[in-house]
């Protein structure tokens, strides 16, 4: 049996999972991160994330290149085990965790670098939470999607932030509300590494207050539907203003069952990148003995 100490966390109702193993000494093996996500027997997370230095982890050389100051690195699994690139809730709650830990300064008025899978992470504390340029981001293939409540498969526009996304606009909300995401929604063809899928529907007025806004719900390839997604809420706001085309605004409020994300894109000398900002919070925290 190992014993862990754990900490709860949620960023608009996606939750997870965190602990502290700065030496990458604790190796939780996929039934063990199945096990602490179960709702029912374990802690419940859509997540597992190990703060873990960049330096203890092959993963973490990456991370460590790209940027030396990067100490930080978002050990990142979903509720099946399996492991994922980023999480844009998640890395959002990571910080407030490495921060509320004492694992960084408080004090710190700049960004602070984290490693992921899909790169470094620069997040900033904010008055109402905290904001992570996500980085630059590319279309990807389109490709059809059928799901229940859906009367025929609609066309998915693929959007990769470091991790897969499959956009899909829906005529009104009452096709969002009607869909049962429970099972996985079928893409065709099938994306080799799975895709998380977003359902988007326009508010009206589109326009509020200087800002595009959207309704959005999502399925989260190995967990399933989750209360928000943060990279899938960038993805969704990415795809609208990819439809919209010229005059499009570049600040975006989506509307996610957990509540309500900022997304904007802004140019870097690199090429164009994208921010999402929202709340993080730690809930409680923990010992669980795991077999």
């Amino acid at each position: 049996m190992i014993s862990l100490a754990f900490t709860k966390g949620q960023g608009t109702g996606n939750d997870f999972v965190l602990f502290t193993d700065p030496d990458g000494e604790i190796d939780l093996s996929p039934a063990q991160i199945r096990a602490l996500c179960d709702r029912r027997f374990g802690v419940g997370a859509d997540g597992v994330i190990r703060a873990v230095r960049s330096r203890a982890l092959p993963e973490g050389a990456a991370a460590l290149a790209e940027e030396p100051e990067a100490e930080w690195f978002m050990d990142y699994w979903n509720a099946d085990g399996t492991p994922a690139e980023m999480c844009g809730n998640g890395v959002r709650v990571y910080a407030h965790y490495l921060i509320s830990e004492g694992l960084v300064p408080a004090e710190r008025s700049d960004t602070l670098p984290i490693g992921t899978r899909a790169g470094v992470k620069d997040v900033l504390q904010t008055s109402s939470g905290y904001t992570v340029d996500l980085g630059p981001w590319r279309l990807a293939p389109e490709r059809l999607v059928a799901a229940r409540g859906l009367d025929v498969a609609r066309p998915g526009l693929g959007i990769d932030l470091g991790n897969p996304h499959l956009v899909v606009a829906l005529a009104d909300p009452g096709e969002l509300d009607a869909l049962e995401l429970h099972r996985a929604p079928a893409m065709d063809p099938a994306p080799e590494r799975g895709a998380n899928v977003e359902f988007v529907v326009a508010e009206e007025p589109l326009l509020q207050h200087g800002a595009a806004c959207i309704r959005m719900r999502v399925h989260e390839r190995g967990v399933g539907e989750t209360q928000s997604c943060g990279t899938g809420a960038a993805a969704a706001a990415l795809a609208f203003r990819h439809w919209g085309g010229e005059g499009m605004p570049t600040s975006w409020r989506v509307e996610v069952p957990g509540g309500r994300l900022q997304v904007r894109m802004f140019p870097t000398a690199t090429g164009e990148h994208v921010s999402l900002g929202g709340p993080a919070e730690l809930v409680y925290s923990g010992t669980i003995e795991l077999a």
